[in-house]
């Protein structure tokens, strides 16, 4: 395995880590906690596209991220669920998606001179 394929290995095991954690902070410390959620959610896309030196890093964070965030919204069989469907979760959901699409969309990152 090529050290860039590891590199997105662990950018979405990143992005699954940094979407369960802000799953639980934005709902127990709102609105302080969406606040850090999205802080965290957007740390870790632009740090995919530092990383990795192009979009597909951001990819790989935010795949990671959108996968943690929609198998924490299903719940179980029970009914019980991670989200209880207020307004904090829709703006975690739409505003992490938005910074990963920003991200993403940036330009070119400028190589230094030597």
């Amino acid at each position: 395995m090529k050290a860039r394929h590891l590199w997105y290995v662990i950018l979405v095991v990143l992005g699954a880590l940094v979407g369960t954690a802000g799953s639980l902070v934005q709902a127990a410390w709102f609105p302080a906690g969406l606040l850090l959620a999205l802080l965290a959610s957007a740390a870790v896309f632009y740090g995919g596209r530092i990383a990795t030196g192009g979009q597909l890093g951001v990819a790989a964070s935010g795949g990671g991220w959108l996968v943690a965030i929609v198998l924490l919204s299903f719940g179980r069989p029970e009914g019980d669920g991670l989200f209880g469907g207020g307004l904090g979760e829709m703006v975690f959901l739409l505003g992490g998606m938005a910074i990963a699409v920003m991200c993403a969309t940036m330009g070119r990152l400028s190589r230094p001179v030597a």
